[in-house]
């Protein structure tokens, strides 16, 4: 159930009609679900406080929990999972963790009085006497200068006992008979990075929670660390649905490329999980209950199938395993079949609408909150920047809309309909658009893709 285009229509039954641009112009004359359904209309609940249920209850749709609301569950889920315990990992593999420890010196910083510049170890008052040799960076401690006696330094060699300061090579000037004169005043300590200057062993360089970034890691070697205590990442799991998906060459007598499939996986990495398997089970519920009950990620995502269709096996197998729904289903196009559920203790299941731009607005709703608590990461500070052009909204749903920046100002890109991925494909972020739409000049709420900010395969800056 995922495609580079339009994917399973409505007469086939399959889970992602609701998506389907039909729909979006049909909301704009029906009443609000409460109305039409009889159901409940959660939008004005106290974000958090949406109750869970088993899964197979009522269609996900009479239950569309808002869209701001979905996102602080799965953040909420994820904190309220089991602990996973902490891991020791080799500095080259730290990048984009979180520390679970504090960072303390293991040592002073610097270990030793050292040249801050390339010229000469100076000790009392000037001129002096050149010594020879010199003293170079991982050499042996030097000999000792006495008053008048100087000798040549380089940057980051260790300070001879006695030394007054380090003059810099382009202030001095030697004489006759090895003489050496200052051009300029000279004091005491100059040029020299004394012994605990930055730090002294056991003080306290980085708390825990802390991210690491490259800088961190240069902090964590200078201080003395091979390895770091970390969070670890999330572990994902892709599951990928449908009967008619190909997973190579042209689409053909029905069947469709997955554009999923090759999607998901870096896509996840660049949200910070470790993906463990990518899995293409067709539409079979036996295969997609054994490999829900059978994984050990932290997350499983599922691709489609997330409606009642009479082959969408998302919903039936929760209910067959004793699964708890947390979302089933969000006030949000594309998107609108997207759920979330807790599978174990320790186990999260997003089931993602199969048409490819209605998925990635489950994973920026659902999955990216999760797997940003998971990983112990802060959330990121919301933004705003105005429209370029207004953007025509849902009556009831927030939209979101892929948009390019171009100076102050956030640009609506086209073809942004849910089975299209030409729109996102050139995004620099997706515009969080209101119901009812946005004008232009308004300043709206963006989210930015991974990469964007981040680089491929680094996260959560």
């Amino acid at each position: 159930m995922t495609a580079s285009g339009t994917h399973a229509g409505p007469h086939t039954g399959r889970g992602d009609a609701d998506d389907l641009d039909v729909e979006e112009a049909l909301a704009l004359v029906r009443p609000p679900k409460s109305d039409r359904t009889g159901g409940t209309d959660r939008s004005d609940q106290t974000a958090g406080h949406a109750p869970a249920r088993p899964a197979g209850g009522d269609h996900p749709h009479h239950h569309a929990t808002p869209w701001p609301e979905a996102r602080e569950t799965a953040a909420r889920a994820a904190r309220r999972a089991t602990r996973r315990p902490h891991v020791s990992v080799a500095l080259s593999d730290a990048l984009g963790l979180v520390l679970a420890a504090p960072l303390d010196a293991l040592s002073d910083l610097p270990s030793f009085d050292t040249s801050a510049m390339d010229g000469w170890a100076v000790a009392g008052p000037g001129p002096w006497q050149i010594r020879d040799g010199g003293v170079l960076a991982g050499h042996a401690p030097p000999e000792p200068l006495t008053d008048g006696e100087a000798v040549r330094i380089a940057t980051g060699a260790r300070v001879p006992t006695g030394v007054t300061a380090v003059l810099r090579s382009e202030h001095g000037r030697t004489g006759p008979q090895d003489r050496l004169h200052s051009t300029g005043e000279i004091s005491h300590g100059q040029d020299i990075r004394p012994r605990g200057q930055e730090c002294r062993r056991g003080d306290q360089l980085l708390p825990t929670g802390t991210l690491v970034t490259p800088a961190v890691l240069g902090l964590a070697a200078a201080a003395g660390y091979d390895t770091l205590t970390v969070v670890p990442r999330p572990r994902a799991e892709v599951l990928v649905l449908g009967d008619e998906l190909l997973a190579e060459g042209l689409p053909h007598d029905g069947l469709i490329r997955d554009a999923l499939g090759p999607m998901l996986a870096p896509w996840l990495r660049a949200l910070g999980a470790e993906v463990i398997a990518v899995r293409r089970l067709g539409d079979d519920a036996k295969a997609l209950r054994r490999a829900i009950t059978a994984s050990r990620a932290d997350l499983i995502v599922t691709t489609g199938g997330t409606a009642a269709g009479p082959v969408d096996h998302v919903h039936p197998t929760l209910a067959r395993i004793g699964a708890e729904l947390l979302v089933d289903g969000v006030a949000v196009r594309p998107g609108h079949p997207m759920l979330l559920a807790r599978t174990k203790a320790e186990q999260h299941l997003v089931g993602l609408p199969g048409n490819p731009l209605a998925a990635v607005s489950g994973l920026l709703t659902l999955a990216e909150p999760l797997l940003r608590a998971l990983a112990a990461h802060p959330a990121p500070e919301p933004y705003r920047m105005p429209l370029r052009e207004a953007v025509q909204g849902h009556a009831h749903d927030t939209r979101l809309v892929p948009v390019v920046l171009r100076g102050e100002r956030a640009v609506p890109l086209r073809y942004s309909g849910p089975a299209m991925l030409r729109g996102i494909a050139t995004a620099d972020a997706l515009a969080v658009v209101p119901p009812g739409g946005a004008a232009q000049g308004a300043g709206l709420e963006l989210l930015d893709l991974p990469w964007d900010t981040a680089g491929i395969g680094v996260c959560f800056t």
